[in-house]
């Protein structure tokens, strides 16, 4: 078996309304899937580039970065029978602009969850210590 890395980066969008911190989870209704949007590099990106543009891509918001959150790995077997070991960086974003009606179509659905639902619906529960990192930067920002 052939082992890769790959990388990928995305975003902890957030806004607090009405005292309630609510962040963006993109979903695909035909795999049960809720999870934090992220995507791999264009030629010659950063890493923060990538996230900025994965996440206008598949949320339709235009975002920026206020701090680095940490990363996830994991492995899993690609459809050629390849062990993959990926990394995923996150970021903390606010909303600058766009519209979730400017969404790819990558996704069924894109919305503002309040943080409690989230960590409930959230299919990878490896990414759940990226969400309460965020809540903490959230926090300490205040």
């Amino acid at each position: 078996m052939v082992s890769h890395k790959a990388i990928a980066a995305g975003g902890v969008v957030f806004r607090n309304i009405n005292a309630s911190l609510e962040i963006v989870l993109v979903s695909r209704t035909h795999d049960d899937l809720w999870a934090l949007p992220k995507g791999r590099p264009e030629n010659g990106e950063t890493i923060a580039q990538t996230a900025i543009r994965e996440v206008r891509e598949e949320t339709g918001l235009d975002v920026k970065i206020i701090e680095y959150i940490g990363d996830v790995k994991y492995t899993f077997t690609n459809p050629q029978r390849n062990k993959v070991d990926k990394v995923v960086e996150y970021f903390l974003m606010m909303p600058t602009g766009g519209s979730f009606d400017q969404h790819d179509q990558e996704f069924d659905e894109v919305n503002w969850y309040d943080i409690h639902h989230a960590y409930k619906i959230l299919t990878h529960k490896n990414q759940v210590h990226i969400i309460d990192k965020a809540v903490q930067i959230i926090h300490s920002l205040d």
